[in-house]
């Protein structure tokens, strides 16, 4: 527990560097480009196919129903774009995290090796195209996961407990391999992530928990249609914070702790490393 308090005030302290401020905007830049694209040209035919498909469905009627006795009849117009929202919002995030592991996290774990890890040695288990395959195949199976418990969303309290889990799975995954790729050999990679397993998943999930906070700001976009595009903008952006953020945790995390687990080793020449 030391250990995760430790890197994380690290990591709170080292977000606001120059360097690392001006990383969160190449994901930023990219993600907002192809998003507010894609969203500008497809919105109204998703909005119009949303509402076919409401239609078709017996719960609409009983939920507009339930808004008719709420006294909330103009609500009907917005849940089409609620939805499309919804759907959007993983997508976009998991977008956002893909370009910080293959953007911004050799750049965060450079930037650390030089002012706090300059000893360590490099072993280089890892590629930037094997992170690439490595992201690309867990986001895919994240994607089923999610799939496969969409309907438990609608159950509380899986509804608020399920994406966290989800998104600290995956962030743990993909991070992991990128914080380690450049320092770590293959097998003291998967010998850490083994031994660590728990304090890195609590990492992910914390992390998903703080993407919950811009998420919030969707959710009230979704109500105030002509605010969608600036805040969308404003929460990709933010986003992209918390995950380089994270990166960053999970940089001093995993670096410290091979460290450690290197000076443990038979014949190593050193005790135990003290943590500072």
């Amino acid at each position: 527990m030391n250990d995760l308090l430790r890197s994380f005030g690290r990591a709170l302290s080292g977000v606001f560097h120059p360097v690392m401020l001006v990383l969160t905007f190449v994901p930023f830049a990219v993600a907002a480009v192809v998003w507010g694209t894609v969203l500008y040209l497809f919105w109204q035919p998703l909005i119009d196919a949303t509402r076919l498909w409401l239609e078709s469905w017996s719960f609409t009627s009983t939920l507009y129903d339930l808004f008719n006795w709420l006294g909330f009849a103009s609500l009907h117009t917005v849940v089409a774009p609620f939805i499309v929202i919804a759907m959007a919002i993983p997508l976009i995030v998991l977008t956002v995290l893909l370009l910080i592991a293959t953007l911004s996290m050799p750049a965060v774990i450079r930037h650390l090796s030089r002012r706090q890890f300059a000893s360590l040695e490099m072993r280089r288990g890892g590629t930037w195209f094997g992170s690439l395959a490595y992201s690309l195949w867990t986001t895919v199976v994240c994607l089923v996961l999610l799939v496969v418990t969409l309907p438990l969303w609608l159950v509380p309290p899986f509804f608020a407990l399920i994406p966290p889990l989800l998104w600290g799975w995956l962030t743990y995954r993909v991070m992991t391999y990128d914080a380690l790729a450049l320092h770590a050999s293959r097998d003291e990679r998967r010998a850490l992530v083994r031994r660590y397993r728990l304090p890195l998943l609590s990492i992910g999930i914390a992390s998903g928990l703080l993407g919950s906070v811009p998420t919030l700001l969707w959710v009230w976009s979704a109500w105030l249609i002509v605010f969608f595009p600036v805040v969308t903008a404003v929460t990709i952006w933010i986003y992209s914070f918390i995950l380089v953020f994270t990166a960053l945790w999970f940089g001093y995390y995993c670096l410290r702790a091979l460290q450690r687990m290197r000076a443990e080793e038979p014949g190593s020449g050193s005790g135990p490393v003290a943590v500072s």
